[in-house]
């Protein structure tokens, strides 16, 4: 009987040990609250750790939307900032609204009508890939409204021919008709994370709605207008990037002021996925002097 006791409680004790394990997963995925902002040519989709501390925003790749910066939310948000991302327009939950305002705008000028409506004082930027080429583009525009800039795993976009024939030479044959993930996604990462691999899959083909146009930069990301960017900026490269492994963005990375530069070793071009330990520390060493 005493023995059948003890089991019993230690039964319930483990159901209730799971159980609270559960809720405060549950907790720390819901955390973040997410809502529309009504701007100019856009229904924006963002979410917002909230907070007194710096804001610190996020610019997503082409392939994904805010959900991927999970691991971003949950280690900057408790090391006192606070967190914003959002959806570029067409991708993700933000519609575009031609109703009210020129289509496709720019992802800079989104940025910039969200900062306005969240009433941000100075912040830090941080873009991946893509979200790199807008955060030059808005670096060069909005510096004053900057108290840094992370960029990672990033061509750019940069035009000069120098950075075209570099891709050029690089570049796998038919490398584009491939499934995002074998471009994306390092061979590490998918063979020892299927489950992070699979999550990856599912918000890439979530992220661009059907019909989606592009959004082009302001002005072309070029080696003159990268020169005018002062703005404190930390350089991140993976160092398994298929697609800007690090001799390339050393070369447009070199015309920039003020600039530090750092490698996230074993990691294909999804820097902030695949190795979010290793690039979350370096991004919050740099940002946190500034």
């Amino acid at each position: 009987m005493i023995k059948r006791r003890e089991l019993l409680v230690g039964s319930l004790s483990a159901i209730a040990i799971a159980s609270h394990k559960a809720r405060a997963a549950n907790a720390a995925a819901d955390f973040i609250s997410g809502t529309y902002a009504e701007l100019p040519g856009v229904k924006l989709w963002f979410t917002d750790t909230g907070g007194k501390g710096i804001p610190l925003v996020l610019l997503h790749p082409h392939t994904g939307t805010s959900a991927v910066w999970e691991s971003q939310d949950k280690y900057f948000s408790p090391a006192g900032y606070r967190v914003i991302a959002f959806d570029r327009r067409g991708w993700g939950k933000s519609t575009a609204d031609a109703a009210t305002g020129p289509q496709p705008g720019s992802i800079a000028g989104d940025l910039d009508a969200l900062a306005d409506h969240l009433k941000l004082a100075k912040f830090h930027l941080l873009g991946v890939a893509a979200g790199g080429f807008a955060a030059l583009d808005y670096a060069a525009w909005r510096q004053e409204r900057l108290r840094s800039l992370v960029i990672g795993a990033s061509t750019g976009q940069v035009a000069d021919k120098e950075i075209a024939d570099f891709i050029a030479r690089i570049e796998i044959p038919n490398i584009r008709k491939m499934p995002a993930v074998y471009r994306e996604v390092g061979p590490s990462y998918r063979g020892a994370n299927p489950e992070g691999t699979k999550r990856w899959i599912e918000i890439d083909e979530n992220a661009r709605q059907p019909g989606a146009s592009d959004q082009p930069s302001r002005t072309p990301n070029t080696f003159a207008k990268i020169a005018t960017i002062l703005t404190p900026t930390l350089v991140v490269a993976a160092d398994a990037d298929l697609l800007a492994p690090p001799a390339l963005m050393r070369i447009w990375a070199a015309y920039l002021k003020n600039h530090e530069w750092a490698v996230v070793p074993d990691s294909g071009h999804a820097i902030e996925w695949e190795q979010p330990n290793v690039f979350n520390r370096k991004v919050l060493e740099f940002v946190k002097r500034h």
